[in-house]
């Protein structure tokens, strides 16, 4: 058998063409082109219009408008809060709650001391089934506290002149409120009067405040000689001598029969 009686093959065995410098060639012309016209349009001609961000807004809902109005009022009446909220109405007057000082229990009653164990304790197992009864404790009910007397105490320059006489007290609350302890700053003579008394810490009941100053201004000290040539004596040749006096009030303050709520001292 010749060469020319051989049967064609199924492949076709011949060299590839050349097409890779052509594809290369291609891409990089490509790629110039956009190089270029990226280079024309963004740094030769720039822009010339840019777009800022829109700027932020706020609306407030104002009741000077009559949409605005409209809307306030129907979201006050839309607000579920106010179905379950009792409103006290316009005309209604306001109740203010005057000063509530707090009262300790021991004030009142005085407590019952317990008695301490025994020195020798017994380590013995108690009994399961005792032969007596189980013994009742009772609690006792704890004595009264007897009447307290409201007391007045005098500072340091006026304990030198003795001991002050006071008349007998007869002080009584306008409110149902415990007074706090009140202060004043008094003046006394050479022969002993109270000539002036100044309120300096108020007791919070301005009514009881002026009875405690009547109470001052009538107590009397023992007489004392004194010098016109004292520092701070007068023209007539007394001299004064200036202290606080504070008054620590009792149970024995009796209370108004109809008390009324009085503004407090300043």
């Amino acid at each position: 058998m010749n060469a020319s009686a051989a049967p064609a093959l199924l492949f076709s065995w011949e060299g590839p063409r050349r097409r890779n410098l052509a594809l290369i060639g291609f891409l990089a012309l490509s790629f110039a082109a956009h190089v270029f016209g990226l280079y024309l349009f963004q740094v030769v001609y720039p822009a010339t219009v840019s777009l800022t961000p829109a700027p932020h807004r706020v609306s407030f809902i104002s009741a000077k408008s009559e949409e605005g109005a409209a809307l306030l009022r129907w979201i006050d009446a839309e607000d579920p809060a106010l179905a379950s909220t009792t409103r006290r109405p316009a005309e209604a007057k306001r109740y203010l709650l005057g000063k509530i000082q707090h009262t300790p229990s021991y004030a009142e009653s005085e407590p019952v001391l317990r008695r301490p164990p025994p020195l020798t304790v017994d380590l013995r197992v108690p009994s399961a089934q005792p032969p007596a009864a189980v013994p009742l404790r009772r609690s006792t009910k704890p004595a009264a506290i007897g009447p307290v007397p409201t007391n007045i105490t005098v500072s340091g320059d006026l304990q030198s002149l003795g001991q002050p006489k006071f008349l007998p007290t007869n002080f009584k609350l306008s409110g149902k409120e415990s007074p706090q302890n009140a202060r004043f700053r008094i003046a006394v003579d050479s022969n002993g009067v109270v000539v002036h008394c100044f309120l300096l810490v108020s007791s919070q009941d301005a009514a009881l405040d002026e009875q405690a100053r009547q109470h001052l201004a009538l107590c009397r000290f023992s007489a004392r000689p004194v010098s016109s040539k004292v520092e701070g004596s007068t023209s007539s040749g007394k001299s004064l001598v200036w202290g606080i006096a504070t008054i620590d009030w009792g149970n024995d303050v009796a209370i108004a029969p109809n008390p009324k709520p009085s503004p407090s001292a300043p």
